[in-house]
């Protein structure tokens, strides 16, 4: 059995966004798990990354209700090159909402469903001010996602 591909593409403007993508990635490289875990901003993220990738972790801020303005590049770059081929990839977001999140989550269900990507589970929002704990809960949806891929549940 090869080894899968976890791709995380964490828009991370700040100290505790930079914090939860290395969560994402410290989760999804458990030692327990043998999963190959790539790490990229969106802005470094192009179509060939996500060709290659056999699941995806998405971290972005909440920017005026909305996604990131670099999450959204992201998707306006990677959308048609990848339609085709990637469609059921296994999904996973979390959001850092200084409000609800729910306008973030809402365009990302509306992009993901024209891509036709398979979300492993509801969007975890990481909302109002800081908390610690926020990483504990990215780490573990991203281990949970990795452990899902090797497994072969994804």
């Amino acid at each position: 059995m090869s080894v899968k591909t976890l791709l995380i593409v964490a828009h991370a403007p700040s100290v505790n966004t930079q914090k939860l993508a290395q969560a994402a990635f410290d989760g999804a490289n458990h030692v327990d798990l043998e999963v190959k875990v790539i790490l990229k901003s969106p802005q470094d993220t192009q179509s060939e990354d996500v060709l290659v990738a056999d699941a995806l972790l998405l971290g972005t801020t909440e920017n005026l209700a909305y996604m990131a303005g670099l999450t959204k590049d992201f998707f306006d770059r990677c959308y048609y090159p990848v339609l085709e081929e990637k469609q059921g990839l296994p999904f996973a977001v979390y959001i850092r909402a200084g409000h609800d999140g729910t306008g973030t989550k809402l365009a990302l269900k509306t992009i993901t469903t024209g891509l036709r990507w398979e979300w492993t589970q509801e969007a975890l929002i990481l909302q109002g001010e800081w908390q610690e704990g926020f990483t504990t809960q990215v780490e573990e949806l991203a281990m949970t996602l990795a452990a899902g891929l090797e497994a072969g549940i994804y």
